[in-house]
């Protein structure tokens, strides 16, 4: 199978990629060949670009303090080192009664991201327990670098899954909306951490405040539509002889925000539907005439994912 993270002829050697933006529901593509070594014209799935984020390795073992009284330490294996790996640092206990390491969560948690999972779950044996992220960043150790992956792999993976996901903003788990019609949602992590109910905004990603159900907005203040204000504001980026295009399109299958980094080709591929299409004219890649595409205006609406 074709990896989309992949060069599809000379690796590309700019290591200064920009960060996603800060706004919800919004992938960086990331260029993976330069433009003037491919072909004008690239059919599915031979594609330039991937919202697939750099993965950045962990280079050292990272040990525990052995005087942190926030961590209950404990004797015995630790309860993730799969590959009898005899990691140095001593053995801290999870919230759901397992032994790890710093380097072997880290690892465990990035194998998850690499297989496409969005949430972090036990993976000791007869257990299913599911962390919150915040547990995961202070239990693992997690070096700014790898939060910062650990946060858009996350993302990247939710959006693969379904487009009726997101990431509580409370535990950075991610939830599945019910009701379509319904912008109130209760995360079931935060409700047991808590104690309580933990609704949030599917729209503002705030903690829910007002009457429900609601299907136009919560009672938080500046609480609106992101998508189609971000695609409203957005700056402009060139392309060759198109001097005003949009910096962010929404998928014209299924309306995931995507913004375009600026480099190389037109042609982009949407990790949620697996459709390709031009961000200029957004036509499908093979029906643009690369060199000749007429840029769309700014859009206006979402479009809608009709699964068939």
């Amino acid at each position: 199978m074709f990896n989309r993270t992949t060069p599809l002829c000379s690796p590309h050697q700019d290591s200064g990629v920009a960060p996603f933006i800060n706004v919800p529901d919004v992938y960086y593509l990331y260029p993976v060949c330069p433009v003037d070594s491919a072909p004008m014209y690239l059919p599915p799935p031979l594609l330039l670009h991937s919202v697939t984020p750099p993965s950045v390795p962990t280079t050292q073992e990272k040990c525990y303090n052995p005087h942190d009284k926030t961590l209950k330490f404990v004797d015995g294996e630790d309860d993730l080192d799969f590959l009898y790996e005899g990691f140095k640092s001593l053995r801290a206990q999870m919230s759901c009664g397992h032994a790890v390491t710093p380097t072997s969560l880290t690892n465990w948690c990035r194998r998850l991201l690499n297989q496409g999972e969005s949430r972090f779950v036990c993976g000791a044996s007869g257990c299913n327990v599911e962390w919150t992220f915040a547990e995961v960043c202070k239990m693992a150790l997690l070096t700014p670098q790898e939060n910062a992956y650990f946060r858009r792999a996350m993302a990247f993976n939710a959006a693969r899954q379904t487009h009726t996901t997101k990431m509580c903003p409370g535990c950075r788990s991610t939830v599945t909306r019910e009701n379509g019609s319904d912008l109130n949602v209760l995360c079931k992590v935060c409700t047991a951490v808590k104690g309580r109910p933990f609704e949030f905004c599917w729209q503002c990603l705030r903690e829910w405040k007002g009457a429900r159900p609601r299907k136009d907005r919560c009672g938080n203040r500046g609480c609106c539509n992101q998508s189609l204000e971000t695609l409203n504001k957005c700056p402009t980026i060139t392309f060759g002889s198109v001097k005003e295009c949009p910096s962010v399109r929404a998928c014209p299958t299924c309306g995931l925000l995507l913004e375009h980094s600026k480099k190389y080709c037109k042609s982009v591929h949407c990790p949620r539907c697996n459709v390709s299409f031009c961000f200029v004219c957004l036509k499908s890649s093979g029906t643009c005439l690369i060199t000749r595409c007429i840029p769309a205006p700014r859009q206006t609406s979402i479009p809608v994912w009709q699964k068939k």
